[in-house]
C-alpha cells in the first residue's frame, strides 16, 4: 500500500506512453478504452448468445491490443485467451472467463483512472 501502487497496470508502460505523446492525449486514449471495453463485452455476451465465434474473437482482440496498450498485461492475456476461445469455437468455455475479465477491467479502469490525475 502508498502511493504509486499499481497491481493491474504497468506503470512504467503507462508513463512511456504520457512522454511518448502527452497526458492530454493520454487522457484520451483511457477515456475510450473506458467507454469502449464494456461495448466489447456486451458484443462478446451477444455473440455468446448468438453462438458465434467470429464475433466473439473480434470483441476479445479488441480488447487485448487496447489492454497492452497500457501496459494491462493480465488483462490483455485474459482477453487473449477469449479471442483463442473464439478462434478455436470453443465458447461454452468462455461465460466464466469473461465475467474475469469483467471484474478484472473493473480493477484496470480504477487504475488508469488514478495514473491520469
Amino acid at each position: 500500500k502508498g502511493e504509486g501502487v499499481s497491481t493491474q497496470v504497468a506503470p512504467r508502460v503507462f508513463h512511456e506512453l504520457q512522454q511518448m505523446t502527452d497526458a492530454a492525449f493520454v487522457q484520451q486514449l483511457v477515456d475510450t478504452f473506458l467507454e469502449d471495453v464494456p461495448v466489447q463485452v456486451n458484443s462478446m455476451q451477444a455473440a455468446l448468445a448468438a453462438r458465434s465465434p467470429v464475433d466473439f474473437q473480434r470483441a476479445a482482440h479488441s480488447v487485448k491490443s487496447n489492454a497492452a496498450t497500457f501496459g494491462a498485461s493480465r488483462l490483455a492475456e485474459l482477453a487473449r485467451e477469449l479471442e483463442q476461445m473464439g478462434m478455436e469455437n470453443r465458447l461454452e468455455e468462455a461465460p466464466e472467463r469473461l465475467q474475469e475479465l469483467e471484474s478484472l477491467f473493473r480493477s484496470v479502469a480504477g487504475e488508469l483512472k488514478e495514473l491520469c490525475q
